[in-house]
């Protein structure tokens, strides 16, 4: 009969790219932190949210770690989609994975920050990205000043038997209405939660799809404006 030996676990390393942008003159900017949505990367992102780059910041675009395969065969592999954590329904499991996918940006905005010191970081997540972001935001609030979500839910349940720490924090929740994927109710809800805690949170509903579309652009640019952010051009 067969005798196993040994098993276990060992790590395999990928590359991952990124891409920072700056835009404007003055040193006193934040650091905006983009996180696309599934089956999108970093190319894909930054030209879905072009006129956010007006806002004078550093803009750091991040690329999810896991690749989607392009079954089609048309893309190289640089250009497959991504994906931040893997979910097969079991709550332990996304936790672990969304708590790795965290640890990840968070190493991706030490290094920035260190070399940079921006006024504050700001982490704005799209669907997939937006789960992603309000994770983050809430495990690490020490490390961020404003939130912004779009086509997402923001976990709260995840953090109702711990401290909050939530006061300083500045959040937009943007949803579309005839969003067939994420539905808008359960992100009102966890919004109210967020408020609660102490969080400035602003949550609006739109009249747009999942998409992220100009509308949202729009809707993100001027909450940003409004909270003191510059123009650059």
């Amino acid at each position: 009969m067969p005798e196993i030996l040994s098993s276990g676990k060992s790590t395999f390393q990928i590359d991952v790219p990124y891409k920072l942008i700056e835009t404007g003159k003055s040193d006193e900017k934040p650091l905006i932190v983009y996180l696309h949505g599934f089956k999108q990367n970093i190319q894909m992102f930054q030209g879905l949210v072009e006129e956010l780059l007006d806002i004078e910041a550093y803009h750091l675009f991040v690329q999810a770690p896991y690749p989607i395969y392009d079954r089609s065969r048309k893309k190289a592999v640089e250009e497959w989609g991504r994906a931040w954590y893997l979910y097969d329904g079991n709550q332990d499991q996304f936790v672990r994975s969304l708590e790795a996918a965290s640890e990840f940006v968070q190493d991706h905005i030490e290094k920035v920050s260190d070399q940079l010191s921006p006024s504050h970081v700001t982490v704005l997540g799209y669907s997939m990205g937006g789960y992603l972001a309000g994770y983050f935001g809430l495990s690490r609030w020490k490390n961020i000043q404003d939130l912004i979500i779009v086509g997402a839910r923001i976990k709260t349940e995840l953090f109702e038997d711990k401290k909050h720490h939530f006061d300083h924090m500045n959040v937009l929740a943007l949803h579309g209405t005839k969003d067939g994927s994420v539905k808008s109710a359960p992100q009102k809800k966890c919004c109210s939660q967020l408020s609660e805690w102490g969080a400035n949170v602003t949550f609006k509903e739109l009249e747009e799809s999942h998409a992220l579309s100009s509308l949202f652009l729009q809707e993100i640019k001027e909450w940003m404006l409004d909270l003191g952010y510059q123009k650059y051009i």
